[in-house]
C-alpha cells in the first residue's frame, strides 16, 4: 500500500509539472486558443467568489463553441492540472462509448458441471463474472428462476463464483473517507451483485407497534433483524437513522438497539456490509434458498474449467443505458466497473493498470495534445484524479463530433429538471446538459450549454480550494452567463446574482 501510495504521488507530480509546461504551448490548440480578452471572468462570477471568500486562483475555466473551431469565449487558467471530482467521469463514459459502443452489453455466463437428474444438478454450479455494473438483484433472480426452469431444483456440488475477469487488489472501504458502509465507497467487483448493497426497508404498522424490516437482497448466514419498536406517538422524523441505533459493523447480523417513528413512513437505507467480499456469494446463495432451491455444498471462489459451454447467461442493458445511470446519478462503482471493462476489453485483464494504458492510448489518438488526465479509478472518487480544463473541453468537442454524440449528451444532468441537478434551480433550467463533481475540497460543472443565440458550447469549470462547497453560486452564475450568450464586459455582478 505504502508502494502503491508513492506511486500515485509521483504519477500526480509528473502530470503537475507537465501542466506547468502546458502554459507555455496551450496556445498552438487552435479551439482553445484565447485571446487576451477571454480570460476576464463575468463580473457576477467574480462577486459571486468573492461572497464566497474564495480567490480567483482557484477557479480553472473554459467556455467554447462545441463545434470547435473558434477562440473561447471565456478562458481562465485553463492549462491548469485540477481535481475534477465526479466530473472525471465524462472521460471514462465518453471513452467507453467511443471505443465499446452504445450497444455494447456484458455477459454473466453459468455453467452446469455436471449432468441434471429429477431436479438435481449432479456437481457444481458455476457462475463467471464479466464486470456487468447493473447485475442487480432483479436480475439474478430472474436468472435463478431460469435455472430452475431448465430443471436444476437442487445443486448437489458447490455454487463456485468465478470473478477473475478483474485483477484487484485488497480494498478498504473506509480509506477515502472514512465511510466503510457508505455504497458509494464500495469496490468493483467482476461478478458484483446489487452494487454490493443492502437495501433494507423499513415498514411501520401502527397496530403492531414496530417497524417490520425487509432485507434486500436476502443474505445467506447473516442474522437479521425482523423488526424495531415505534418511537412514542408524535415523534417527528427527523434523524430517523441515527434513532435506530444500528450496529452495522458486525459482519455477521444486523442489528438496531432503537425505534423508528411512525411519522417517518416508509423508508429505505442502503448500505454496504463490512464484509464486502462475501456479499456476491451470501446474496446468491439467499436468493437461490428463498427460491426454495437446495445446496449441497457452499458457495465459495473459483475459476470455470476449459470446455465447459454455458447452460444460460445474462446479457446486460446496454452501455448507453449504463451510461446514463452513472452520469445521471453519478453512480461511482458502475462507473469503475465501465472503466476496468476497457482493459479488461483490450488487454484481457481487467486491471487500474490496463485500464489507464488503454485510456491513454485512446485520449492520444482521440483528443490530442492536450494534457493526459490522471484518471485513477475513472470516476472521479479519488485525491489524486487531475485534469486540465481545456483538455476536457477538447475532449468535449470531440464527443460533439462524435456519432456517439446522442448517447453521451442525453446521458447528462439537465439543469433544472432530472439527475443530480434536478433540485437545481437557474434562470438556465432546461437549457443545459452538465455533470457535476464534489469532493471535500473540490467542485466542479462540465458538458453542454445551449444558449439564447442558438449557439451550442462547451463549459468546464473547476474548483480546487479547501471551502470548494462554497463555490457553487459562482459556478451557477458562469452557466448564466454562457446561456445568456452576451460578452462578460456587457454584464453587471448584479445581473447574474444568483437567486
Amino acid at each position: 500500500m505504502l508502494l502503491q501510495s508513492v506511486v500515485g504521488r509521483l504519477r500526480v507530480a509528473r502530470h503537475r509539472a507537465r501542466a506547468v509546461l502546458a502554459l507555455c504551448f496551450c496556445l498552438a490548440v487552435p479551439a482553445l486558443a484565447a485571446p487576451p480578452s477571454s480570460s476576464a471572468l463575468p463580473p457576477a462570477v467574480v462577486a459571486a467568489l468573492a461572497r464566497a471568500q474564495l480567490p480567483q486562483e482557484a477557479l480553472s475555466v473554459v467556455v467554447v463553441e462545441a463545434e470547435g473551431g473558434k477562440a473561447p469565449r471565456l478562458a481562465y487558467q485553463p492549462a491548469l492540472a485540477m481535481n475534477p471530482a465526479s466530473v472525471m467521469k465524462l472521460v471514462t463514459t465518453f471513452a467507453a462509448l467511443d471505443q465499446l459502443g452504445p450497444a455494447y452489453t456484458w455477459r454473466t455466463p453459468f455453467y452446469l458441471g455436471g449432468p441434471v437428474r429429477a431436479g438435481v444438478l449432479q456437481g457444481p454450479l458455476y457462475i463467471q463474472g464479466q464486470g456487468d455494473p447493473r447485475l442487480v438483484m432483479e436480475r439474478l433472480w430472474l436468472a435463478l428462476r431460469r435455472l430452475q426452469a431448465q430443471g436444476v431444483r437442487t445443486i448437489a456440488g458447490d455454487i463456485v463464483l468465478d470473478r477473475s475477469a478483474f485483477a484487484l487488489a485488497a480494498h478498504d472501504p473506509g480509506r477515502f473517507d472514512g465511510e466503510p458502509l457508505r455504497p458509494y465507497n464500495v469496490s468493483p467487483d467482476a461478478l458484483l451483485v446489487n452494487y454490493k448493497s443492502l437495501i433494507m426497508g423499513f415498514l411501520p404498522d401502527a397496530a403492531a407497534g414496530l417497524a417490520r424490516i425487509q432485507y434486500d437482497p436476502p443474505l445467506a448466514g447473516m442474522a437479521l433483524q425482523a423488526s424495531v419498536p415505534l418511537a412514542p406517538e408524535g415523534t417527528p422524523c427527523g434523524d430517523w437513522h441515527a434513532r435506530l441505533q444500528g450496529t452495522l459493523e458486525d459482519p455477521g447480523r444486523m442489528a438496531f438497539a432503537g425505534n423508528y417513528p411512525l411519522s417517518c413512513g416508509e423508508r429505505n437505507w442502503a448500505v454496504a456490509p463490512v464484509d464486502s467480499a462475501q456479499f456476491a456469494a451470501r446474496a446468491i446463495e439467499g436468493m437461490w434458498r428463498e427460491l426454495g432451491g437446495q445446496l449441497g455444498g457452499t458457495v465459495r471462489e473459483g475459476k470455470v474449467p476449459a470446455g465447459l459451454t454455458p447452460a444460460m447467461t445474462v446479457e446486460s442493458p446496454a452501455l448507453s443505458e449504463v451510461v446514463r445511470d452513472i452520469n445521471k446519478y453519478s453512480n461511482n462503482v458502475m462507473a469503475q466497473q465501465v472503466f476496468l471493462t476497457l482493459g479488461w476489453q483490450r488487454t484481457g485483464v481487467g486491471s487500474w493498470d490496463s485500464a489507464r494504458a488503454v485510456l491513454d492510448q485512446w485520449w492520444r489518438q482521440r483528443v490530442g495534445q492536450q494534457e493526459l488526465p490522471v484518471v485513477d479509478n475513472g470516476a472521479g472518487l479519488s485525491r489524486d484524479s487531475r485534469i486540465t480544463a481545456q483538455g476536457l473541453a477538447r475532449m468535449l468537442q470531440v464527443a460533439w463530433a462524435s456519432p456517439v454524440m446522442p448517447e453521451f449528451l442525453a446521458s447528462l444532468p439537465v439543469l433544472g429538471v432530472d439527475g443530480t441537478l434536478r433540485r437545481n434551480r437557474s434562470r438556465a433550467t432546461g437549457v443545459a446538459h452538465l455533470k457535476t463533481g464534489t469532493l471535500r475540497d473540490a467542485s466542479a460543472l462540465a458538458g453542454f450549454v445551449h444558449a439564447a443565440s442558438g449557439r451550442r458550447y462547451v463549459l468546464v469549470a473547476m474548483v480546487n480550494h479547501s471551502q470548494a462547497a462554497a463555490a457553487r453560486p459562482a459556478l451557477a452564475a458562469l452557466v448564466e452567463w454562457a446561456a445568456s450568450d452576451r460578452a462578460a464586459s456587457d454584464l453587471a455582478a448584479s445581473d447574474l446574482a444568483p437567486r
